[in-house]
């Protein structure tokens, strides 16, 4: 199981779960109302004092509510709103608690509506105070009222876009619009989970952000429909969504009317803010809880759990082969690839992602797509599929060819990946070829298939779309885990296609003599093909670059201190530093971290985000001198302004 070990080393495979539920959700109003105390809930001190000072505070809870409204409307004034809402809230929970919804909701609304007129009303605007921690706590109030409305009304009926629900409280009616912002569809959403309920595992960060909404869940619901970017999306995709209730002043005269309320949900990574009353109000995100939701799903457990039989059965696992997409498809942003090392998939990346998703500007400006391929052929079969991929998504995404982003890609490989990744931008010439045969392609005996399949693996041209690639951890002259014993036992325990196995036979027998170089025409797998003598690493070295690339490297050391750094030497523990190294790149950095979590090291993931960050300067420059059309759309992205 030598090999086993090796290319779980290589490749950092994992099974591990992501999520753990709460036993009680999570809730900033928690401490400061006490919402777990043996008594129940309990108004703040400066909520007391307002009712003493009002002559209220022996009043029983609905008389309270009734004799403070009054006071509003008499002399209405922030403290007093504040007030209301919160003990409006705290009514609302004992409610919710005693299973009497109907009262439970009439009093969660009251309480969205009050914080709401805290927050927005513009009679106030000389009397708020942002610095004033009431400020905060209307907002933790509307937010924590509204989640408690939303839960009511999903445990009823599963909230979704497009439609129109009539919730009735007893007292009130309302009719509420859920209504989706950003670029999901209406058809995406099957049902909403509250990220309240979530506690993050096995990712080092939660990125939350503050300000007004209920962050939550969507789980996507698949779906027939024209958009091409439906075939990328895998199984079992949620992403994260901001609810926003939008409160509509009473009409006089209408008070037994219906109150008409609109539910918007919000993509964070569409917008961070959203226009409220004439101002711009951040609204709360949560990106980590969501994309762990998903990492957790059991519709996503096939393509999760492929790193392993991809590796040993080739074959199995090319149905799942591709690019994904965990975000919607946005021609307005730069594509982000990342490629997966040997025994890994997708999943790899998540702590990459997850941290670089979490900066806004990264976010507004690149979009990140994952390349799934099978690990057990050799890398240069990989580079061939990718090719082929990544032509068949710009043909779908993108038909004529018009869409600028499209030509800014960005490739960002690790281990193998790297490997795969490289060589997507290099000019083969008659070098590759040449490996094998120092006789005219046109001289081989095969099948039209073969030949077509052989052509592409030897003769390839750079991806004109690419212009950065960034490498990470990889073995660019081959590692010593690929030695004579590893191979051999890897020969054993991977199987290749029989269809590859096949035309290899063919080709040796209807061409006695034609091929020099036998056995790297029948290489069997990926750890033949990663060995420091095996003859394609040299060629890639030397072959002409796209002009238009610019390439980054990232190595990994093993810090020297400790028994592992001694055993290790100047090495990831898999790849030596020699090896990974590359003197002709725009820049080269060494990360203290092993072959398995160098793509994890925050120093790895602030320099992507450097290189991001750079060629965003670059990609805007050059699509500004091919199109008058870019200038806005990016400067819209940049100053990420919503219209309202």
């Amino acid at each position: 199981m030598i090999v086993l070990l090796a290319a779980c080393v290589l490749g950092g495979c994992s099974s591990q779960k992501y999520l753990k539920i709460r036993p009680v959700p999570q809730n900033p109003l928690q401490g400061p109302l006490q919402l777990l105390s043996f008594y129940g809930p309990q108004p703040s001190r400066r909520t007391e004092e307002l009712l003493r000072r009002y002559d209220v505070a022996d009043a029983n809870s609905e008389e309270v509510l009734t004799r403070l409204q009054a006071e509003i409307e008499s002399d209405p004034s922030t403290d007093k709103l504040y007030s209301f809402a919160e003990l409006a809230y705290i009514n609302g929970k004992r409610a919710d608690a005693m299973g009497k919804r109907g009262q439970a909701m009439e009093l969660y609304g009251a309480a969205v509506a009050h914080a709401y007129w805290y927050l927005f009303d513009p009679q106030f605007d000389r009397f708020r105070n942002p610095y004033d921690p009431q400020f905060r706590g209307a907002s933790d109030l509307y937010n924590a009222a509204l989640e408690g409305a939303m839960r009511l009304a999903n445990r009823e009926t599963q909230l979704r876009p497009g439609s129109t629900y009539m919730i009735g409280t007893g007292q009130h009616q309302f009719n509420i619009s859920v209504v989706a912002h950003g670029n999901w569809h209406e058809d995406d959403f099957e049902r909403l989970e509250f990220v309240s309920d979530y506690e993050i595992e096995n990712l080092s960060s939660r990125h939350h952000s503050y300000g007004l909404g209920v962050p939550l869940i969507a789980v996507r619901h698949p779906h027939s429909d024209e958009d091409p970017a439906e075939k990328f999306y895998p199984p079992g995709l949620s992403f994260a969504v901001t609810a926003f209730l939008r409160v509509a002043p009473r009409m006089e005269g209408h008070e037994h009317q219906p109150h008409q309320c609109v539910l918007e949900l919000h993509d964070p990574l569409n917008s961070r803010d959203i226009v409220v009353s004439n101002r711009l109000v951040p609204i709360e995100t949560d990106l980590t809880t969501p994309l762990a939701y998903f990492l957790d799903n059991p519709d996503f457990e096939e393509s999760k759990n492929i790193a392993t039989w991809a590796l040993l059965n080739p074959a199995s696992a090319d149905s799942l082969r591709g690019l994904f997409m965990l975000e919607p498809y946005d021609p307005r942003k730069i594509p982000v690839v990342m490629v997966h090392g040997l025994w890994s998939s997708p999943v790899t990346w998540m702590e990459m992602f997850n941290e670089l998703r979490s900066f806004p500007e990264i976010r507004s400006q690149y979009q990140f797509w994952f390349y799934l391929y099978p690990t057990g052929q050799p890398f240069w079969t990989s580079a061939k599929q990718m090719r082929d991929d990544l032509a068949e998504a710009r043909q779908n995404l993108d038909p004529s060819r018009s869409t600028l982003t499209l030509d800014q890609m960005v490739l960002v490989g690790h281990s193998m990946g790297g490997l795969v990744s490289k060589l997507q931008t290099l000019d083969s010439g008659d070098d590759y070829w040449h490996l094998l045969t120092d006789r005219p392609f046109e001289e081989l005996e095969a099948d039209q298939q073969t030949r077509d399949a052989l052509a592409r693996t030897v003769y390839f041209e750079p991806n004109p779309s690419i212009r950065r690639v960034i490498t990470i951890g990889t073995p660019h002259r081959g590692s010593e885990y690929a030695n004579d014993y590893t191979r051999w036992l890897a020969r054993k325990l991977i199987s290749l296609p029989e269809m590859m196995i096949s035309a290899t036979s063919r080709l040796n027998r209807d061409n006695p003599g034609f091929f020099r170089n036998r056995e790297l025409l029948t290489i069997s797998t990926s750890i033949d093909s990663l060995s420091p003598d095996s003859p394609v690493l040299p060629v890639m070295l030397r072959s002409p670059r796209s002009p238009w690339t610019i390439y980054h490297n990232i190595v990994g050391l093993v810090p020297e201190a400790g028994i592992v750094g001694s055993l290790a030497g100047r090495s990831d523990g898999v790849v030596t530093y020699e090896s990974a190294h590359l003197d002709d790149v725009a820049s080269e950095i060494t990360v203290p971290a092993d072959h398995l979590t160098v793509h994890h090291h925050p120093r790895a993931i602030l320099e992507v985000r450097r290189v991001l960050l750079e060629h965003q300067a670059f990609a805007v420059a050059e699509m500004r001198g091919q199109s008058e059309a870019i200038p806005a759309s990016f400067d819209r992205l940049q100053s990420n302004r919503p219209v309202e």
